[in-house]
């Protein structure tokens, strides 16, 4: 099976301090997200406020979509049975 790799940041074209995040709260650690169009899609890019390297990670529609269904649903809650 041939799986298709998502491009990187580079790939994209992007300049990460031109987009607009979104953050979960002010802190250093907090979810930042930005949605971006490049290469004739749209594309969700993810980092943590405050990393020293700068990591982003980058999603398409769809695993952005499921990764939301997932959270609504409480599919990553942490608690203890």
């Amino acid at each position: 099976m041939n799986i298709p790799s998502k491009p990187t940041v580079e790939a994209l074209g992007i300049d990460l301090d031109r987009q607009s995040w979104r953050r979960s709260s002010e802190e250093d650690g907090a979810i930042e997200v930005a949605f971006v169009d490049a290469l004739g899609e749209r594309w969700v890019l993810m980092r943590i406020a405050g990393d020293p390297e700068r990591r982003v990670l980058v999603y398409d529609e769809r695993e952005w979509d499921a990764f939301v269904a997932g959270a609504k649903d409480g599919e990553f809650d942490d608690t203890l049975e």
